[in-house]
Parts: C-alpha cells; sequence; structure tokens
C-alpha cells in the first residue's frame, strides 16, 4: 500500500533529501500541513526559472533591506511651469524665482524664462526684455524697476510673435517704479498683465512710417520732397493721444502747383505763380494737422506753364496743378499778351502791355482757404508796359506806362529746412513797353521769372518753386516770353 503518513518521531533531522525521493523533487502538493521553516532550506535559491507570488499586501519599509533610488523609478522628473525638476529636487510652487538685478548697458537685451522675475536696472540706458518664443497657458514672469528709472530709460517688452493684451504691438513701460506680471492666456490674448503698479501706458509708442520722393529728416522729423511725380507710401501710424509717447497719424504739407507762363508778344505780362497751400507751421509743436491712413497717396508736380500768344491773342499757358491725396493746387494764371487780359488760377497772370485798358486774372482759382494765391496786376492805361503776375503772398504790381511791373512776391516756408526757409509762388515779372529803353520788372520773391527791358531779357520762373515766368519787352532783341516754374510737394511728419 502507498505510504500516506509518516510519523514526526520517525524522521531524524536532515534525513531526506532529493535521492530519498522517487522523482527527485518535492512539490507544494506533496506537503498536505505543516511549514518547512526558511533553516530548512538552502541559502541560496535559484527562482531564475520560476514565478513567485507574493501576497497582496503592502510592502513596508521594515520589509525592505534598503531604499529604492529615485534614478530606479519609470518617472524620476516632474516638469512644472515647463522645466524639469528631479525627484527630491527643490522648487518653488505657486512662486516666482528671482533672478539676480539685470543692469541694461544699452547694447544687450533679456529673453524670459517662465517662472522668473526679473529686477531690471535701466539707470544708464534703456533696455529690451523679450518675451519667450514659445509659450503655455499659466506661464508667468515678473518684472521690477530695481532702480525707479524707467521714466528716464524705457524698459521695452519684445511680444517674440505673441500678443500682448490681445494686440500684435510691444509694450513699452514708461514710468518710475513700475512692476508688472506677465501671465499666457492663449494664442488671441497672448500674454496679459495680471498685475501691474505704477504702469502709465503698455503699450510700445508707434509712429509714422512711409516712402516717397527724398527723404531727409530734421530732429524728431521725416521729411519728404517731391519735385516729380510720385507715391507716398504709408505703411504704419502713430498712435497718439492712446499712447502719450507715441506719434501723431497727422502731417503737415506743402503743395505748390507750376507757374503761369509769361506774355509772349510784345511787353507781355508776369505768369502768375501756381497755387501755394501748406499746413506747416501747424499748431502742436508742428505735429502736423492732416490726417493720413495706411495707403498709398499718388503725387502729382504741376508743370509750368508755356509762354505763348499773339497781339490781343488769348493769354498765355497756364501752370498745371499739383496733388497730394484731397490737396490740389491750381496752376498759375497764364499772363496777357499785348493788349490782352491776364487768365485766372492759383495766382492770377498780369495782363499785357495795352492799346486799351486790361486786367489781371483772378487769384485764388478754384477758392480754397486759407487762399491759394493773389491777383495778377492790371494795366489801366491806353498804352503801357506788362503787369506783374500774382504771388502766394501778394497781388502783381499793375503796369505803368514804361517800365515793366514785377510780379507778386511769394511764401517763406521752413517745411523742408527749418534753419533756411524757402520762398515759393512768387509772379513774374512784366515786360517793358518802353521801345529800347525800359525796364522789365522784376520777379517776386519766390522764383518769379524777370520781364524782359534794357536791364535783363525775360527769365523762366524757377523749377519746383512754381513761380511764373516773365513776360518779354517790346524791342529787346533775343527777347521772349518765358515758361512758368515745376510746383513742388513736401510732407512732414513726426517719425520718433
Amino acid at each position: 500500500m502507498a505510504l500516506t503518513k509518516v510519523t514526526k518521531s520517525g524522521i531524524t533531522d536532515n534525513s531526506i533529501d532529493a535521492d530519498k525521493l522517487e522523482d527527485g523533487t518535492i512539490v507544494a502538493a506533496d506537503i498536505a500541513t505543516g511549514t518547512i521553516t526558511a533553516d530548512k532550506l538552502n541559502s541560496t535559491l535559484d527562482l531564475s526559472s520560476k514565478t513567485v507570488t507574493l501576497p497582496n499586501t503592502s510592502v513596508s519599509n521594515a520589509m525592505l533591506a534598503g531604499s529604492i533610488a529615485n534614478a530606479k523609478l519609470a518617472n524620476s522628473t516632474l516638469t512644472i511651469n515647463g522645466s524639469s525638476v528631479s525627484l527630491g529636487g527643490s522648487v518653488n510652487a505657486g512662486t516666482l524665482d528671482w533672478q539676480t538685478v539685470i543692469v541694461a548697458d544699452g547694447s544687450t537685451s533679456t529673453t524670459g524664462v517662465a517662472g522668473r522675475g526679473y529686477f531690471i536696472n535701466t539707470t544708464s540706458a534703456a533696455h529690451t526684455f523679450t518675451l519667450p518664443v514659445s509659450a503655455t497657458r499659466g506661464d508667468t514672469i515678473a518684472i521690477v524697476d530695481y532702480a525707479q528709472t524707467f521714466a528716464t530709460n524705457k524698459l521695452t517688452i519684445a511680444r517674440n510673435g505673441h500678443n500682448i493684451q490681445g494686440v500684435a504691438n510691444n509694450s513699452l513701460i514708461g514710468t518710475n517704479r513700475a512692476s508688472v506680471t506677465l501671465v499666457y492666456v492663449d494664442a488671441t490674448k497672448g500674454w496679459v498683465y495680471q498685475d501691474e503698479s505704477n504702469v502709465a501706458d503698455l503699450q510700445a509708442a508707434l509712429f509714422i512710417t512711409a516712402t516717397g520722393g527724398t527723404i531727409t529728416t530734421s530732429g524728431n522729423f521725416k521729411i519728404h520732397s517731391f519735385t516729380g511725380d510720385g507715391c507716398f507710401a504709408v505703411s504704419s501710424l502713430g498712435n497718439s493721444p492712446t499712447v502719450p509717447t507715441g506719434g501723431p497719424s497727422n502731417v503737415d504739407y506743402l503743395v505748390v502747383a507750376g507757374g503761369g507762363g509769361g506774355g509772349a508778344c510784345t511787353s507781355g505780362g508776369g505768369g502768375g505763380a501756381g497755387g501755394y497751400r501748406t499746413t506747416f507751421p501747424s499748431p502742436g509743436c508742428n505735429a502736423g494737422s492732416f490726417p493720413i491712413s495706411i495707403t498709398s497717396y499718388p503725387i502729382t508736380i504741376g508743370s509750368g506753364g508755356a509762354s505763348s500768344g499773339t497781339p490781343s491773342g488769348p493769354a498765355a499757358t497756364p501752370g498745371n496743378s499739383s496733388i497730394f491725396s484731397t490737396i490740389t493746387s491750381a496752376g498759375g494764371g497764364g499772363a496777357g499778351n499785348y493788349d490782352s487780359n491776364g487768365a485766372a488760377g492759383g495766382s492770377g497772370g498780369g495782363s499785357g502791355g495795352t492799346g486799351s485798358p486790361r486786367t489781371g486774372g483772378a487769384g485764388n482759382t478754384p477758392p480754397v482757404s486759407p487762399p491759394q494765391g493773389n491777383s495778377g496786376g492790371s494795366q489801366p492805361a491806353a498804352t503801357g508796359s506788362g503787369s506783374g503776375g500774382g504771388g502766394a503772398a501778394g497781388a502783381g504790381t499793375d503796369g505803368t506806362a514804361n517800365n515793366g511791373s514785377p510780379g507778386g512776391s511769394g511764401s517763406a516756408n521752413s517745411i523742408s529746412n527749418p534753419v533756411s526757409p524757402v520762398t515759393y509762388a512768387g509772379g513774374g515779372g512784366g515786360g517793358t513797353r518802353n521801345y529800347g529803353t525800359g525796364n522789365g520788372g522784376e520777379g517776386g520773391t519766390g522764383g518769379g521769372g524777370v520781364g524782359g527791358g534794357v536791364n535783363h531779357v525775360a527769365t523762366a520762373g524757377t523749377a519746383n518753386t512754381g513761380g511764373g515766368g516773365g513776360g518779354i519787352g517790346f524791342g529787346i532783341v533775343g527777347d521772349s516770353g518765358k515758361s512758368g516754374g515745376k510746383g513742388i510737394v513736401v510732407i512732414r511728419y513726426k517719425f520718433q
């Protein structure tokens, strides 16, 4: 029969080994009850090919011979505000990691890191603080005016591709003792200001940016001068008064048309100056009074009128208009030839020498306010010399019996040169009637051509002043009436 039980007293200690067993092994099923104590097992057990199942209970520290190193764990670090922190490392939960003071030197900038605070010292120079190129909701950065000098040397917060307060503009902090905390929200709002103190303005100052013409600078202003047709292309505007430190979205302008031609046939009158329109100097420290927008403005520069005509025929050719935006300056009126009237225009052309009384052309035609010019001179006598063309600042002088009369004076303007003003739109001088002895009339200041006489032959109006052309002098060898001068457009604005 099978052996099912052996009494403990029948087995001495250490008497059963593998050789005493039929198949050389003892399995769990061979042991009905009782236990095999640890001292009955070999000191080393090879379980490499076996599965060891532990009871479903917790393992206490007391059950471990030592500790498990962090590096032995599958996840040995945590990510907080985009930064990796190892287990066992330190982190300021809910606070910022304040950096050492940044001293601005005018040549370097700072790129911020989320979760940090920055003290910035602008005692010696302005500074640019650039926000991180990538950001996640909740990222936080703080900035403090360390030396209370942001009003003197401003801090620019560069957006680095993100919106700030929902706007695609950099921010400018320009008040002393300013501090601000920025929190990133999303692509629409970008970085928003969670907490701010002593901050008068958070948007960068913007100014007009434009191209076209010949560009010069004068202090904080740019000047675009057009002596030929072109385009004034505006790509950005100022943001004052929304941002007090920004520039306006207004410009000042000078628009002068081409001058009228001088009389061409015996004692011709002087051509009228081109229309003269300007906003300069404007109120508000010359910061501009004409509003513009982001667009391209075609610029037209009026040419001067030619000298032409026959006795008692129509007046000489008028000048052509100059145009900027809604501002049009009319060309100067052509001068009268012998025994004919002057024509109306920006400034009127002077009447020719006469066999009967003749009148000068009307100025400020078509009418604008303030007036763009004045009337040409008339010839009240039955016989006489050419009258002067009208100018921007004065009417042409009426004709006399012998000498040609001077043109009306032009207007001085410093829009393109604050140190040396330039005078524009002078009327042309009239030609002499008195054969071989009379003098020609002087051109009005501002480019008016002189009239023909024994003192000089007639000259054209000066280019890019809109001056009227001088009239022919009767009996002056080699003399002829002359054309008016070409116009000009000048635009001035604050750019910094």
